[in-house]
């Protein structure tokens, strides 16, 4: 058995075409999902004379789709024309709007641009055309990024960038003298040596594939030329033998990376209409996105603080307003009601259909009778009630919890008796029976705000109506270097963005944590720690969990500090170094005055104030005119608290206060 295959694979996206009954070339088989394929592998297939094209399904298509769809539906309802409809195809590719907000770095959410390290390549890069944009997707990649210092230095300043022959100008000079393209490869031996569109594509597969001795052989061909083939080379072309060389040199070791251009401008046109319609359309784009990932609460999480920086408030779940995807609603979002859990797509579509037929539910009552209960039963009303989605109607979350079992149970009776014939006395009496479908709700007022997001982490993965982090956001961002998002896997790209060994401080609440007791009898952790786009593990070994085991209490919040640890095919994880809670972050009063001369005018005032607050926090005076720091002495450290904070904004003004947290 050794050296056999040890079982068959399919690739992802590969499709065979061929002008006869695929049967006739090649012996075929069943998959595990019923899908035929060949029993040979692609390179067979090809020797064979069949093509195999590989068609990528990309879920951004389906998020440009489905955005343009809810900008054409509101123009529909605002009244407008189909000559006003948004047609993707034909915006323009020169946008200075778009491309600024690409080189601004917030490009959460627009294709191939949204990892960390791209948001920096673009800022830097400062995208002018498309152009720009499939040069910078090509070049962010392994290999490539060596390239990137000298491309932009060439985009900086095109004067400084030299030819090693006046032929190469016109190929390069897009890229700014760099070989950036599997495309320019190919023109280049054209160009230069009087290669044949057929001889360059196979120069470019050589070098592609590292073949070293057919390179050798297109070495001598490129520059002496080769009679018998009808290469003229670069010799006789007038091109010197060793400047024709060293081309040749920077060729093969840049093939080995060299992307291919048609593959990145399709990317890149992607990338550009996501920026489109984020910065013309957001809301409907942040929809369309969060739709597409609607299953990914993780990734949800992500897009909803990215909304939030956006300033797009997203709506909870709501019965009378809502559908099985995220919606526009004016300037904000409603949640998709396919996001709460336990919910079918049958119960949404009946929902949704009884309501545009008959109008809205008036309370919990009537959406019970008007729906079969074989689409609506208790666990699906207590699911919607935490959620949010009875909102609108009577009664709070805390009510609606309280009597939905005992509506449940009399809207089923009364079902019962319509069934047999029955009619109870309600029955004929109009005004009796209004005030029989009027819920008595108890006086046990609403849930705290902490239960109401518990619920609504329990049935939707996420947090909706706010974050039990909301408090300390400014606290994480000032402080943190990553965040949970970044260790989770990203379905397009198969990778995670933290990057294997990096050291990391992530900021978050502690959701769980199990003990392992070691070979060694030493006790290690295991934690969940959440922030406000998700979860993440983090591992705590023996002598790290002696010195922190009195802070990894549930719901302690925290900063961790460590290394990153990232496996194939899994989420990356963090191997802790140190742990600081929140509470112990230094803090540190910066107050500012307009120059100089204004503070020692204040100084005996302020003085006089903080005198009354003695503690360990630090003061810094900042003048403005100047540009002037001054840090106060230890010994005039206050405590910050809210006392001091009120008396030090009457007299300074609220805006010259500020309190920096910094690990």
């Amino acid at each position: 058995l050794e050296g056999l295959p040890r079982h068959t694979s399919m690739h992802a996206a590969g499709v065979v075409i061929s002008n006869a009954p695929a049967d006739e070339y090649v012996p075929l088989s069943r998959s595990s999902d019923d899908s035929i394929t060949t029993q040979f592998t692609m390179t067979t297939l090809e020797e064979l004379g069949l093509l195999k094209m590989d068609f990528l399904g990309l879920r951004t298509l389906t998020v440009i789709q489905n955005a343009v769809l809810l900008v054409n539906q509101a123009k529909t309802r605002l009244g407008e024309s189909e000559e006003s409809f948004l047609n993707i195809d034909e915006i323009d590719y020169n946008d200075s709007k778009v491309l600024d907000l690409i080189s601004s770095g917030k490009t959460e959410g627009i294709f191939q641009l949204e990892s960390s390290g791209m948001k920096s390549f673009m800022k830097e890069l400062k995208p002018q055309n498309l152009e720009d944009i499939i040069a910078g997707i090509s070049l962010y990649r392994p290999g490539p990024m060596d390239f990137i210092p000298k491309y932009i230095q060439g985009k900086n300043n095109q004067q400084s960038i030299q030819y090693e022959c006046k032929e190469l100008e016109p190929i390069l000079s897009p890229t700014y003298g760099c070989i950036v393209y599997q495309e320019q490869v190919m023109q280049i031996v054209r160009e230069l040596a009087g290669y044949s569109f057929g001889r360059s594509d196979l120069v470019r597969r050589a070098m592609s594939k590292k073949k070293a001795s057919v390179m050798e052989k297109e070495r001598q061909s490129f520059v002496y030329g080769n009679v018998e083939e009808g290469v003229p080379g670069c010799i006789s072309k007038g091109i010197p033998e060793a400047v024709a060389n060293h081309i040749y040199d920077e060729m093969t070791d840049f093939a080995k990376y060299a992307f291919n251009k048609s593959h990145a401008a399709a990317y890149a046109v992607v990338s550009y209409q996501t920026a489109y319609l984020k910065c013309y359309y957001p809301v409907e784009f942040m929809a369309a996105l969060m739709t597409s990932v609607i299953d990914n609460p993780s990734k949800v999480a992500e897009y909803i603080y990215t909304c939030r920086q956006m300033g797009i408030k997203l709506l909870p779940p709501d019965i009378n307003d809502g559908f099985a995807t995220f919606t526009v609603n004016g300037e904000n979002i409603r949640y998709g009601l396919s996001a709460i859990k336990g919910l079918g797509r049958p119960v949404i579509e009946a929902l949704v259909l009884e309501r545009e037929e008959n109008g809205p539910y008036l309370n919990l009552k009537d959406f019970a009778s008007r729906l079969s209960g074989k689409e609506v039963n208790k666990r699906t009303i207590e699911s919607f009630i935490k959620s949010g989605a009875f909102d609108s109607m009577p009664g709070t979350r805390k009510q609606l919890m309280h009597v939905y079992v005992g509506v449940l149970d009399g809207v089923s009776q009364e079902k019962k008796r319509a069934m047999t014939g029955q009619m109870s006395l309600f029955d004929l009496d109009g005004d009796a029976k209004v005030m029989n479908d009027e819920i008595i709700f108890p006086e046990v007022g609403e849930y705290t705000k902490e239960e109401l997001l518990a619920f609504e982490k329990e049935v939707l993965g996420i947090y909706v109506s706010g974050h039990p982090l909301e408090a300390y956001e400014l606290l994480l961002k000032r402080n943190a270097t990553a965040n949970t998002a970044d260790f989770i896997i990203d379905e397009e790209s198969n990778t995670v963005k933290v990057t294997d060994g990096d050291t990391v401080t992530v900021g978050g609440m502690i959701t769980s944590r199990t003990l392992k007791t070691t070979r060694t009898n030493s006790v290690m952790a295991f934690i969940t720690l959440e922030d406000m786009f998700g979860t993440m593990e983090v591992i705590i070994f023996p002598r790290d969990y002696e010195k922190y085991k009195y802070t990894l209490e549930i719901d302690n919040r925290v900063f961790i500090k460590g290394k990153v640890a990232v496996e194939e095919d899994k989420p990356a994880k963090l191997i802790c170094q140190s742990i600081t809670p929140f509470a112990e972050i230094n803090k540190e009063l910066w107050i500012k005055f307009s120059d100089k001369e204004a503070f020692l005018n204040n100084e005996k005032a302020l003085y006089e104030i903080i005198k009354n607050y003695d503690g360990n926090d630090r003061i810094t005076v900042y003048c403005e005119k100047e540009k002037a720091i001054k840090k106060l002495p230890q010994s005039q450290s206050v405590l910050i608290e809210d006392g001091l904070l009120e008396n030090l904004r009457n007299a300074f003004l609220e805006e010259n206060i500020k309190v920096v947290e910094k690990l």
